[in-house]
């Protein structure tokens, strides 16, 4: 598994954006794509709106990658644990 975080810059950034921000997606039609195939997760449920709104805090899971969304500032945070086989 695969965890980053990002750190956000305003109170929110869609779901769509995110995905190609953080170069899951390469365009903002493949985002879209993605999560209207049901690929995408926020905070463990399928999230198929295009434009959620994704807030410090929030985790959002494509495949083994796992992105958690820090406020800005605070990407010092300590990061996402992943297990350990």
């Amino acid at each position: 598994m695969t965890a980053t975080d990002f750190e956000l810059r305003g109170e929110f950034i869609t779901l769509d954006r995110l995905l190609k921000a953080t170069g899951l997606a390469h365009s903002g039609g493949g985002a879209r794509m993605m999560i209207t195939e049901s690929l995408v997760a926020v905070d463990g449920q399928i999230e198929l709106r295009k434009t959620a709104k994704i807030r410090a805090g929030q985790v959002v899971a494509l495949g083994d990658t796992r992105i958690r969304v820090v406020g800005e500032g605070r990407i010092d945070e300590p990061a996402l644990h992943t297990p350990q086989d």
